[in-house]
């Protein structure tokens, strides 16, 4: 493990977490780090999902919260804040958004922050708003306490030259990233359509991938030592 132990992911969804970092929170929890996690909106968008499009969007919403606190718990997740924002709109959120991820990460002292790469890595809006918010929190320089800030590694960053700076084997957590990834039930076609079968691991998810976004200056890590 790096030389952080205090980690928040920042993500838009419920099972964002598990489709991108459950090995590295479980790892950092297997270290005696203390992952957390802020979760910006409750999914309850996706009411036509599978087995559950007959249910209302507020039931929708009770489900994904009881399946983002299995996963949780699975995962070693010390914390798990849930903002609430409208599912879909979470760009309409603006400055709001980037002070309750600047609130989230002094509040829990997070040292390294995990998000969405700016493109969001397959457009989709939400996950775009939630990679601007969680970057101006953690370089506006009113979270002194985050020295790193990754984003999640995705196939297409391949063709613009960019390699990973931080790769977690999946294989050694596969039993606990599929289990949480079967607590998000009410995903369990998307999940399907990218994982395959979660009884094995599929050749191209055998690793979790993050590229450094940005990194506290040494001058200034040093003055917070201090």
């Amino acid at each position: 493990m790096n030389s952080w132990t205090k980690a928040g992911f920042v993500y838009a969804h419920p099972d964002d977490e598990s489709f991108l970092s459950a090995a590295l929170i479980r790892q950092i929890a297997d270290c005696g780090g203390r992952p957390v996690l802020l979760v910006a909106t409750r999914g309850d968008a996706g009411q036509k999902n599978g087995d559950y499009g007959h249910v209302s969007k507020a039931e929708l919403a009770a489900i994904r919260d009881r399946e983002m606190a299995e996963a949780a718990e699975l995962l070693g997740l010390e914390n798990v804040v849930q903002l609430g924002y409208p599912d879909g709109r979470l760009n309409e959120a603006g400055d709001e958004l980037v002070a309750a991820v600047e609130r989230f990460l002094r509040e829990h002292k997070v040292e390294a922050v995990f998000t969405f790469p700016p493109d969001g890595g397959n457009g989709h809006p939400d996950h775009i708003a939630i990679s601007r918010a969680a970057t101006a929190a953690a370089t506006g320089g009113r979270c002194p306490n985050v020295r790193f800030l990754y984003y999640s590694w995705f196939p297409a960053m391949d063709s613009d030259g960019k390699k990973p700076d931080l790769a977690v084997e999946t294989e050694p957590y596969w039993a606990v990233k599929a289990a949480a990834l079967r607590a998000h039930d009410s995903q369990k076609y998307a999940i399907e359509r990218y994982f395959g079968s979660l009884d094995r691991i599929r050749e191209d998810r055998r690793h979790e991938k993050f590229v450094l976004g940005w990194q506290a200056a040494e001058s200034e890590k040093e003055k917070r030592k201090a």
